[in-house]
């Protein structure tokens, strides 16, 4: 037997400000949001004549990030002579841009739409393609002479180019990177500066809605010549136990001074709580004094212990903070602080995944970036919502498909406890649209890689590197070579956790694929696990990519087929949860997968949530027959499949999520949280009870619970008492006969009660109700409040099938930034006002403006109901 163990790892490295705890300044380090005050503008300018096309400026642009070449066969690139772009207006300080329009970022032009039923369905028919330009006037104080001044854009979609004063300052083209470039040359110190970013979003280019624009932030880091490198820590522990750990830190130090420079090094350990340091230090290191010669940067590495150590876990994800201090002659020239946790993690061929010595199942979802209604534009309220639903739902581990995340999305897992698969690329040179990856894969797989590894492997939420996404490279030599490449590069750069890739080819299991990888993927492979162990007896396995069950909320179509290739009506799927893409599975099938063989380390759902784009199994223009219950729309779809041979997709976004765009919880949640959360008493019944036109029809009644036996009761009326099997995982009465009333299930467990639920047959839709996750929120301009909007009836209970047209209105110090419903196949604008209730829920999303504080008012309005309102504080 075989175990791939991994001691326990960090979190990101964060810059500081303020005082330390000896009450000294801090040293001469800033690290300032740039987000605020740029101008954007859409398309280039006249006469660009796709000059600044990435084929014709590449030898300018690859000569940025050749700080992470390590291969010696390959040559760092130099720039050309000149400057790029020097005749470009946009690129110039001089160039009047008032005209343009004025934002903050991060922004995503491509979610304002409007959405075009022209426009593809797999990356949700929303206009993300294409050049934009963004400029931001900086003023730097002339006191600011003599310190080094960096760019750092956390990502960009994509193809980014940067000017400085109308020069050429550098690049990087894949959208999902994080980078820094040297705004130091260009500065004009005392003076105001213009920062000039071209982007360029080419078509055929994802799989997924992508987004535009500068979509994630933006920082200002300003140092001194001699200070630690960009993301210059690299945290790694060593001999945990209860009572001892050690912490090794590697200190990376750039001296772009014109001379030497002999500094001091140091660093102390604090505890961090609520995400503050706390009390004394509880570990120093001795210092260490190294010589760095002019232009040249070294590493040093220094131990500490720390007693009695608080482990980073899913119940407590207790951090420490790393304070690194450089001094010269006395004087501290920097301070640097990493964010880390202390836990080991072990991959056993047997028994799975190790958390600090104890068994984790992995209950992962795979999500894309897309925050749904909000685009790909981050927001650390939006994703910490997602993660607190997903967390209720019992998920502990996020797979970031296909690419690298925002670093925000990790500080939230480090803080919350959730486990990460941390994913690189969706191709490599295969590609998979024509303009994806592959065209950058030669130049910029190096860079990219390691960029990510060094940028991320200080958090102790990460476990597994995925080096690839269903690579096309899976089945030949060659791609083999390129994954031990990639694996070999992940190595370089963290000897702490495995690396995987997520694998849907059957024989890459078996034609050697799988020993270029630590732990071996399969993506929708539950049949083949046994078959997978009996080959490769000393590889662990995890299951990357699971079930794609499709479904919308509240959909139920009959009679219920199970046959997961039914299912289907008016550009929805029902929600019984037996239907997937050819590939894919019902959940109860991977259930079973991994029951019979439990040395599979656990699954990652595809996908937690709703994303744009990819609306399988109404993927594209479709050539086959569908089932409309509308006459009049299967009228129309006949005549235009007839006179075109296909029809027009209208859906703008996926079916496979457990939670839909909106962040409504579909059936298929309860069914994970049952599984997930065993020890939680829950219940939920499936479907609901207004049916009027099935009296006296066979209406199956599902009810997903964590108990093992159940009695169903039809107006009070038992229906039968049943109890789960072996391989079973949902509770099934499927000769039920509606009629109108009240449905109740009660549930046991080892023979104790265990849960109820109630489903009833609602009157009319008489009112409205308002229900917001968060009535305080920050007048910061990013804090944001959640409204549910619910269609009820007079005693409150939500209308099923209802479709009302809502209005809402605010006022006070908020806006409404973004209205949904969850319904794949709703093109009514984000930004707008009013939304049709889908299956009798919508979503609302208020803002408070920055600096304003006090009442903010929403109301909302429909007719022939009573409509609702709310109030949320916005504070300072």
């Amino acid at each position: 037997m075989r175990a791939i163990a991994h001691p326990c790892l960090l979190v990101g490295a964060f810059l500081i400000l303020g005082p330390f705890a000896n009450g000294q300044n801090a040293p001469l380090r800033d690290r300032l949001s740039l987000n605020t005050g740029w101008r954007f503008q859409k398309g280039d300018p006249a006469g660009a004549g796709g000059r600044l096309a990435y084929e014709k400026i590449k030898p300018w642009v690859i000569a940025t990030g050749n700080e992470f070449v390590r291969n010696r066969d390959a040559a760092k690139p130099a720039r050309p002579e000149g400057n790029l772009g020097a005749d470009i207006p946009y690129t110039k300080r001089e160039f009047d841009d008032r005209n343009w329009r004025q934002l903050n970022l991060p922004h995503d032009w491509g979610i304002e739409g409007p959405f075009d039923q022209a426009l593809p369905g797999e990356t949700g028919k929303l206009p993300w393609a294409g050049v934009a330009w963004y400029r931001k006037h900086l003023n730097v104080p002339a006191g600011d002479r003599g310190r080094q001044l960096y760019l750092d854009i956390d990502g960009a979609m994509a193809y980014a180019t940067v000017w400085l004063n109308g020069k050429f300052v550098g690049g990087w083209p894949y959208g999902y990177a994080s980078f820094e470039l040297d705004l130091t040359p260009y500065v004009e110190f005392g003076a105001d500066n213009v920062i000039a970013i071209r982007l360029d979003n080419p078509p055929d280019s994802s799989r997924w809605y992508p987004g535009g624009g500068i979509y994630r932030n933006v920082w200002l880091v300003k140092t001194a010549p001699v200070h630690v490198s960009h993301w210059g820590t690299y945290v790694t522990t060593t001999d945990v136990s209860q009572s001892t750990a050690t912490i090794k830190l590697n200190v990376s130090v750039d001296n772009n001074s014109a001379s030497s420079a002999n500094v001091t090094l140091s660093t102390q350990i604090f505890e961090l709580v609520s995400g503050q340091k706390t009390g004394k230090p509880i570990s120093s290191s001795v210092p260490i004094t190294t010589t760095i010669a002019a232009g040249a940067n070294n590493s040093s590495t220094m131990t500490m212990r720390v007693t009695n150590p608080k482990l980073w876990n899913l119940q407590a994800p207790n951090l420490y903070a790393a304070i690194t201090t450089v001094e010269q002659n006395g004087e501290r020239l920097d301070s640097y602080e990493t964010v880390f946790g202390i836990r080991t993690i072990k991959f056993d061929v047997e028994k799975g995944f190790f958390l600090n010595g104890e068994h984790v199942r992995l209950n992962g979802v795979c999500d894309h970036h897309d925050l749904g209604p909000l685009g790909a534009a981050l927001n650390t309220r939006a994703l910490e919502r997602q993660i607190e639903l997903l967390k209720e739902m019992g998920v502990n581990a996020i797979r970031t498909s296909h690419n690298p995340p925002a670093p925000e999305l990790l500080e939230l897992c480090d803080r919350m406890g959730i486990l990460v698969m941390d994913e690189a690329f969706d191709a490599w040179r295969r590609a998979k649209k024509k303009n994806d990856y592959h065209l950058l894969f030669d130049d910029w797989h190096e860079k990219d890689l390691r960029a990510q590894v060094r940028r991320d492997r200080n958090h102790p939420s990460i476990i597994l590197w995925s080096i690839g996404n269903e690579i096309g490279e899976q089945g030949n030599a060659e791609g083999h070579k390129l994954a031990a490449e990639l694996a070999a590069i992940v190595h370089a750069e963290d000897l702490t956790r495995p690396v995987t890739a997520g694998a849907n080819n059957q024989n890459s299991g078996y034609n050697g694929f799988q020993k270029t990888v630590d732990v071996f993927g399969y993506n929708y492979k539950p049949n083949e696990y046994g078959a997978f162990r009996s080959i490769n007896s000393n590889i662990p396995l995890i299951a990357t990519e699971t079930a794609s069950t499709v479904s919308s909320r509240g959909e139920y179509f009959f009679p219920v087929i199970e046959d997961k290739g039914r299912g289907r009506a008016d550009f929805q799927v029902s929600s019984y949860d037996f239907y997937a893409p050819p590939w894919a599975f019902p959940p109860d099938t991977e259930f079973r997968g991994l029951d019979e063989f439990p040395f599979t380390g656990g699954e990652f759902v595809w996908t937690g949530f709703d994303y744009l784009g990819e609306p399988t199994p109404y993927g594209g223009d479709s050539g086959t027959p569908l089932t409309f219950s509308d006459p009049a729309i299967q009228a129309a779809m006949n005549a235009q499949l007839r006179e075109s041979g296909k029809i027009t997709v209208p859906s703008r976004s996926s079916y496979f999520g457990i939670i839909d765009l909106a962040g409504f919880k579909k059936d298929r949640f309860y069914i994970y949280q049952a599984r997930w959360r065993p020890d939680l008493p829950m219940a939920h019944i499936l479907p609901h009870w207004n049916w009027p036109e099935r009296v006296g029809q066979v209406t199956p009644v599902h009810v997903y619970s964590s108990g093992d036996e159940a009695e169903l009761f039809l107006n009070g009326k038992s229906l039968g008492r049943k109890r789960k099997g072996q391989y079973e995982y949902r509770f099934r009465w499927d000769d039920v006969k509606y009629e109108p009333g009240e449905l109740k299930v009660v549930t046991y467990k080892n023979g104790k009660h265990w849960a109820e639920d109630v489903m009833r047959t609602t009157g009319p839709a008489a009112k409205l109700t308002l229900k917001a996750d968060r009535v305080t929120i920050r007048a910061d301009g990013q804090d944001l409040s959640f409204v549910t909007v619910t269609v009820s009836d007079r005693d409150g209970l939500l209308v099923p099938r209802s479709h009302n047209r809502l209005r809402f209105e605010l006022d006070g110090p908020g806006e409404i930034v973004a209205v949904d419903n969850g319904d794949a196949t709703s093109l009514e604008s984000f930004q707008s006002k009013e939304r049709k209730a889908y299956n009798g829920l919508c979503l609302v999303i208020v803002r408070a403006k920055p600096g304003q504080a006090g009442q903010i008012r929403l109301k909302a309005q429909a007719d022939n109901v009573a409509g609702a309102e709310l109030r949320i504080s916005s504070v300072r």
